[in-house]
């Protein structure tokens, strides 16, 4: 095949094989593959003899040409969508609500601020509540072991449960 025959067949099949590639692959990449098609017809140029197979040739390469370009696409996607993926689990891993260091800090922090609460409750109350809350006695029971009647262990547990919502409230409000 001579430099003119091939200007001939570049000029005569570029149209219908863009369109090809165009079906095969949408508009991206189709220059490339034509590109690349026309380089491999001159390489060939020598084996090349009637333009039934240059035809031939042309559109096999395309087809060829543009398998290869969606397989690497597919690649590409396929990793853009794992690197994606592990961006998002490692923010998920990395953010506070999910990070037990913070979690176990604030709960050792509102005990802390619990304990003092309870620690500033009057004697009697604070029994109560403690017997009731941390030791889970029933009403009835503390009642017989502090020896004062149940209605005075619902009084002096109320007093203390109004007593530590207080402040609790207010030490939440300090902190913010």
């Amino acid at each position: 095949m001579t430099e003119k025959e091939f200007r001939t067949y570049f000029r005569d099949l570029y149209p219908q094989l863009a369109q090809y590639a165009t079906r095969l692959l949408g508009a991206l990449d189709v220059e490339d593959v034509l590109q690349g098609t026309f380089l491999e017809l001159w390489n060939r140029r020598d084996d090349i003899s009637t333009a039934a197979h240059v035809r031939a040739f042309t559109y096999r390469t395309v087809y060829t040409q543009s398998l290869n370009v969606l397989k690497h696409r597919a690649v590409v996607n396929r990793y853009s969508a794992a690197v994606v993926d592990m961006e998002n689990k490692t923010a998920a891993l990395l953010s506070p609500d999910a990070c037990d260091v913070a979690f176990n800090m604030a709960c050792k922090e509102l005990s802390n601020k619990l304990t003092n609460a309870i620690e500033q409750l009057p004697p009697k109350s604070k029994e109560a509540f403690t017997l009731s809350y941390l030791h889970d006695m029933k009403n009835k029971d503390i009642a017989q072991e502090m020896g004062i009647s149940v209605r005075t262990v619902d009084a002096h547990i109320y007093n203390a449960l109004r007593t530590l919502r207080t402040k609790l409230k207010l030490t939440d409000l300090n902190t913010d």
